[in-house]
């Protein structure tokens, strides 16, 4: 077996370690000065500039494609969504309209049968 000092796996994990060890020192140490802070607040800034700026370009491209752009598209499913809440309320509706018609209660709720004239057969006059 080799000797915990010479092996080179024990070796490159301590070698390992160190370095990351030194590495967050030295992250905790630059993120904890006010200089960073600022950098980061503008990269922030900066960055959400140029998302809206993005935004805005994406939106004129669509327009001039003759496409919806995405507040468009969630507009219109919103009113989707809306029809379709009125269309699950005509729907019940009209399930309860049609529960009541068969009702015994009600006289109208009973089928007749359809009239139908009968042709007349040959020795049959008209």
């Amino acid at each position: 077996m080799a000797d915990k000092g010479n092996d080179p796996a024990v070796i490159w994990q301590t070698m390992l370690g160190e370095m990351e060890k030194g590495f967050n020192s030295f992250a905790n140490q630059a993120m904890a000065s006010p200089e960073f802070s600022k950098v980061m607040n503008q990269v922030g800034g900066v960055s959400a500039g140029a998302q809206k700026q993005l935004g805005e370009l994406m939106e004129k491209y669509l327009l001039a494609m003759n496409l919806p752009s995405r507040a468009q598209m969630v507009g219109m499913a919103e009113r989707l969504q809306s029809i379709e809440g009125q269309l699950n309320e005509i729907k019940a509706m009209l399930h309860q309209v049609h529960h009541n018609s068969l009702s015994p209660e009600s006289s109208l709720g009973t089928p007749r049968p359809p009239r139908t004239k009968r042709p007349p057969t040959e020795g049959e006059q008209k």
